[in-house]
């Protein structure tokens, strides 16, 4: 990692929500970048694979530093999702939640325009640079409808405790109408196939780390939800259980969903530069008509 970026880092509070701390070191990064001011195709494309190298490299470095560690660099050999692990924690990661995390990245590197790619999209076809739509994209991915819902999934589990308590819970939140974290989705009606590999691996991690009480009130809480409401679950309700597993910080919930993302958001600026059209929806007013207007001078 750069130096100045690592500055940056260090200078964060240790408090501060590890997305801001993100987003900040990713404007930044700009200034470190070999290719700054060159927005040729050749120059974007190499930005966007220093940014994908960078993001779980920014996201370990702040987690180890606002712990009292000391970074650690990524090590040859391991692929993106082992290093990630191994920077956060110092030591080598068993290799199948190495498998797990890789495939959950894979899972979730891109898909459709939702709000951080369609965010991404707008400010690239403005021209602005691959920093700053990536930077644009962090900070609506930062917001809690949308990027931090497999941390609501793990709350609500941590509330419920045990599985004996699942059922009961969750016909109280129905009858209260309680938005159920973990179900439905703006694209699919019946179950997100994304949601199918990760029940399988959060099962097996949970197994393995002496945690199967989490996949228990999961699959209580998701049969309730299909007989009662006809709601499948998405792909943030089964990656809550498996990152908690692995003993990642909920906070860093919605960073690992970044470092994911970045791959699929890079491609659509891409995109959008090599046959780019201003984004400007047009906007009709609806607001109160014919209302008067009293001159400065005559207002009391």
């Amino acid at each position: 990692m750069h130096l100045r970026l690592l500055r940056i880092i260090k200078e964060a509070p240790r408090t501060a929500p590890p997305m801001d701390v993100l987003r900040t070191a990713v404007s930044a990064a700009v200034f470190v970048d070999p290719d700054k001011g060159d927005d040729s195709p050749g120059a974007e494309s190499r930005k966007a694979i220093r940014l994908i190298a960078q993001f779980p490299t920014l996201v370990a470095a702040f987690h180890r530093l606002r712990s009292g560690q000391k970074p650690v660099a990524p090590r040859r050999g391991l692929n993106l999702a082992a290093n990630l692990l191994y920077m956060m924690s110092g030591t080598l990661p068993d290799p199948e939640a190495a498998k797990a995390m890789d495939v959950a990245l894979i899972l979730h590197a891109d898909h459709e325009l939702n709000a951080s790619t369609f965010a991404a999209r707008v400010i690239a076809a403005t021209l602005a640079d691959m920093h700053g739509a990536v930077t644009g994209a962090m900070a609506a991915l930062a917001g809690p409808l949308h990027g931090g819902a497999n941390t609501e999934v793990m709350k609500m589990l941590l509330e419920i405790g045990t599985p004996d308590r699942a059922e009961t819970w969750l016909r109280a939140a129905l009858a209260q109408k309680k938005k159920v974290m973990g179900f439905g989705h703006r694209v699919y009606r019946t179950e997100d196939l994304r949601a199918a590999h990760l029940r399988r691996m959060s099962e097996e991690l949970a197994r393995k780390a002496g945690q199967p009480h989490w996949f228990a009130i999961q699959q209580t809480l998701e049969d309730v939800m299909r007989r009662e409401k006809g709601l499948y679950c998405n792909v943030d309700f089964y990656s809550a259980s498996m990152y908690y597993v692995m003993g990642i910080p909920l906070d860093l919930y919605t960073p690992i969903f970044a470092i994911s993302r970045v791959s699929g958001l890079c491609a659509h600026v891409l995109e959008q530069h090599a046959d780019n059209r201003l984004i400007r929806p047009r906007a009709e007013y609806v607001g109160a008509m014919n209302r008067t207007w009293t001159p400065l001078s005559r207002r009391a």
